[in-house]
């Protein structure tokens, strides 16, 4: 049997491995440093708390049930030694005979060490959660807080980043200031409480098109988000936002949703790595000059499509149709027939900005949809990406029981933020 060692278990990686299930001849070990597959587009609603953990999340182990050729190792991948043909894992070693890396992204700062340190990213579940305990610990503090300059602070959020996450989260959050807060926070006046997304480009959701871009705007505008483009972040420091313009917004919560970068690894030559650490691999997935090592997903950078001169865009459907692609190819190529380059299937583009608010670039038809049709093609397009029915009949119920009962987010704090903590600490000082 070839064994085959797969180390992320995201878009690129669960589709890699299901698609090699019941392979005979092929031994599959998907590595991840968590036990479960998450569906890392809704993860902004989890921190809102429209969806549970559990409509998002799979255990491997549940996903691999009756896949005699499918294992699963917990574990955080360390170095690769080539030359024995190993993997060194926080939890030990494994050998291969094909590694493929499909460990995705994390947010990058571009080395602000301030900006790491006390922002919010959102790139995780643990992150999330963190997330919502920081919005939910805001809240209270806000409603025994005496001192104004501090009620300023908790009263401010500021989301850097105007792609589709950014636009996700400001419009969520926005809708839940208009529509519910004084319902479960009666001692906070929501007009007084203002959210910033601030944008670096001219435009949000810069890689899509005008149309949906002044929709976004548009419809931001509307639901009250004070948006700021061609404005950046320099720091983050004494509860001061502060911006490129000198300008300074006083916040305790900066949401940070403007970049990633990938992994670097212990064994592979820094000749591999890109921008943003992306490791260049051929039509085939394959690093160059490596036979037995591939990289898929948003760990890659790929430039044989003249389409895409820069590499493919860091989506969802891009790492999906690699694993499912080097599925094929590792079939090919073990039964000594040649493999096929990858070819994108570009399907669109999509962006939810509230409720029956949403923009969605099509390319067949290549138009632009806008609204309510948006929005629910939006619904169905995430709900059918969801990997096992569980999550489907989870999420759609809580959607269902959101939009057309009016419930009310679910407003449970897990734990404590370390905002809270800080706060507890301070008046026992």
């Amino acid at each position: 049997m070839h064994k085959v060692v797969i180390i992320g278990g995201g878009f690129a990686g669960i589709n890699l491995a299901l698609d090699l299930a019941g392979d005979k001849a092929i031994e599959v070990t998907l590595v991840d440093k968590n036990n479960y597959n998450f569906f890392a587009p809704l993860l902004y609603q989890v921190s809102t708390g429209m969806l549970d953990v559990a409509s998002i999340s799979t255990p491997f182990r549940t996903l691999f049930k009756g896949k005699k050729n499918l294992t699963f190792r917990i574990g955080e991948l360390k170095s690769i030694d080539e030359a024995a043909k190993q993997v060194i894992l926080d939890t030990g070693k494994l050998t291969y005979d094909y590694l493929v890396l499909a460990t995705g992204t994390t947010s990058n700062y571009f080395g602000n060490e301030s900006i790491e340190k006390k922002s919010l990213p959102m790139k995780t579940i643990e992150e999330s959660i963190q997330l919502r305990n920081t919005l939910l610990s805001v809240a209270e503090l806000a409603t025994i807080t005496k001192d104004e300059d501090e009620k300023e602070k908790l009263r401010n959020i500021v989301i850097t980043g105007g792609g589709p996450a950014g636009v996700e989260v400001a419009g969520m959050l926005a809708e839940l200031r208009n529509k519910a807060l004084q319902k479960i926070y009666p001692e906070i006046n929501k007009d007084l409480l203002r959210i910033y997304l601030i944008e670096g480009g001219e435009s949000l959701l810069g890689g899509m098109r005008k149309k949906s871009q002044d929709y976004a705007k548009k419809s931001l505008n509307k639901l009250g988000v004070i948006v700021m483009l061609e404005t950046k972040v320099d720091d983050f420091k004494d509860n001061n936002v502060i911006l490129n313009n000198g300008d300074k917004i006083p916040t305790k919560t900066l949401i940070w949703t403007a970049g990633v970068k990938a992994y670097k690894f212990e064994g592979l030559p820094e000749s591999f790595y890109k921008q943003a650490n992306r490791i260049e691999v051929d039509e085939f997935n394959r690093l160059k000059g490596h036979n037995s090592i591939f990289a898929i997903g948003d760990t890659c950078i790929q430039k044989h499509d003249n389409r895409y001169k820069e590499g493919f865009p860091q989506l969802g459907s891009v790492a999906t149709q690699q694993g499912k692609q080097l599925a094929k190819n590792f079939k090919r190529l073990f039964q000594n027939k040649a493999l096929k380059p990858f070819k994108f299937v570009d399907k669109g583009t999509m962006a939810i900005i509230g409720k029956s608010k949403a923009t969605a670039d099509m390319e067949i038809p290549k138009k632009t949809l806008t609204g309510w049709v948006a929005w629910a093609a939006w619904l169905g397009v995430h709900l059918f990406l969801l990997i096992n029915y569980r999550n489907k009949i989870k999420t759609m119920w809580q959607w269902t029981t959101s939009y057309l009962t009016k419930t009310e987010p679910d407003a449970l704090m897990i734990g404590r933020s370390k905002l809270t903590a800080r706060a507890n600490n301070d008046s026992n000082q």
